[in-house]
C-alpha cells in the first residue's frame, strides 16, 4: 500500500470509555465535571474532537444515564474552549450469556434496550458526531457479546441520520466495513461516511500492520477514516494511520500509560500525538477546520 499522508489531520481524544479502568489510574475521570474538564484540557492540548462516555460519579462504573451526558455536554459547551463533541451510542447492546452449559437466560451484566432508548442522549444533546458500532462481536470477556444486529443498525443509523448527527462508524473487523457499505448503498447512512478503525480489540481485528492495511483497503474511496490501537500501540498507530491517509485517536479509553509505570492524562496523550504529527510534517486541524472538512453541524441543543 503506497503512502498517502494527508497534509492536515484531526485528533480525537477518547476521554474515559466504558471499560473497567476507573480504579487502574487516578486520571480516569468519573463525574460529568471531571469528564468535561478532562475533555477541555485535551482540546487545549490539540484535540479537535472528544469522544465521550459517562460513568456513575460514585463508583466509576459505566453508565448510560442521559442526565449525566447532558451535564457533561453542557459543561463543555459553556466553557471557553471549542471542541467537536462525539458521543457514544454503543451502550445498551450488552449480552452476557449464562455459561457454556446454560447460556440462557442471560446473566448479570446484560443490558439490552431498543434503538430509541440507545439514542435518547443523542436526541437530547445533538452532538456533532455519535458512534455506530457496525457489527456484533465477541468482546474480550468470556461470555460477553457486543450485540448490534443488522436490523438494529439500520434503525439506529436511520434515526441518527434524521437527527442531523454525523455517525462515526466503528469498525472492529472487516465485515463491519462490509455492512457499513451496505448501509450507505441502502440510503440509511449518507456518503461519504466517517469510519473509525478499531485495531487490537479482543476479539476483533488484530493490530498488526498487515491487517490494518487490509482494513484501510476496504474503506471506500472518498470516505474519511481514523484509526486507533490499544495500550502501548496507541502512539505507533498515530503514525501508522496518518501514513495510510487517515486521522488519529488517542485517550484514556484506549491506553492508560504515558510510559511504563507512568499514568497518563488525556492532555498528555493528545500532546504526544500532536508532537508525532508535527514531527511528520502534518498539520493538526482545529475544531472549526474539522467541522468544515466533514460538513458537521455545531450542536447547540
Amino acid at each position: 500500500m503506497p503512502l498517502s499522508m494527508p497534509s492536515e489531520v484531526f485528533v480525537t481524544c477518547a476521554v474515559t470509555g466504558s471499560g473497567q479502568t476507573q480504579d487502574r489510574s487516578p486520571h480516569v475521570p468519573r463525574s460529568p465535571e471531571e469528564i468535561a474538564n478532562s475533555a477541555i484540557e485535551a482540546a487545549r492540548a490539540g484535540a479537535a474532537a472528544v469522544h465521550l462516555h459517562v460513568r456513575d460519579p460514585e463508583t466509576g462504573a459505566p453508565s448510560r444515564d442521559p442526565a449525566l451526558y447532558r451535564e457533561c455536554v453542557d459543561r463543555i459547551r459553556q466553557s471557553d474552549t471549542d471542541v467537536v463533541i462525539n458521543l457514544t451510542a454503543g451502550m445498551g447492546g450488552d449480552l452476557v450469556l449464562g455459561g457454556t452449559e446454560a447460556p440462557l437466560p442471560p446473566a448479570a451484566g446484560t443490558d439490552m434496550i431498543g434503538a430509541e432508548a440507545r439514542l435518547t442522549h443523542i436526541a437530547d444533546c445533538l452532538p456533532e458526531i455519535c458512534t455506530l458500532d457496525c457489527g456484533t462481536m465477541n468482546f474480550a470477556e468470556n461470555d460477553y457479546v457486543m450485540t448490534n444486529t443488522p436490523g438494529m443498525l439500520r434503525e439506529m443509523g436511520g434515526r441518527i441520520t434524521a437527527l442531523g448527527v454525523r455517525p462515526e462508524i466503528e469498525c472492529f473487523d472487516s465485515g463491519h466495513l462490509w455492512f457499513a457499505r451496505q448501509l450507505v448503498e441502502e440510503g440509511v447512512l449518507e456518503a461519504p461516511a466517517l469510519v473509525q478503525l478499531c485495531m487490537g480489540v479482543p476479539w476483533g481485528a488484530p493490530d498488526d500492520l498487515q491487517t490494518f492495511h487490509a482494513m484501510v483497503a476496504n474503506v471506500p474511496r472518498g470516505w474519511t477514516f481514523s484509526a486507533f490501537a490499544l495500550g502501548r500501540h496507541q502512539m505507533p498507530y498515530v503514525a501508522a494511520s496518518v501514513l495510510a491517509g487517515g486521522h488519529v485517536r488517542v485517550g484514556l479509553e484506549d491506553n492508560l500509560w504515558l510510559a511504563r509505570g507512568e499514568p497518563a492524562t488525556n492532555a498528555q496523550l493528545v500532546a504526544r500525538a500532536v508532537a508525532i504529527l508535527e514531527n511528520l510534517g502534518v498539520g493538526v486541524m482545529t475544531p472549526a477546520a474539522m467541522r468544515s472538512a466533514l460538513g458537521l453541524r455545531k450542536g447547540a441543543a
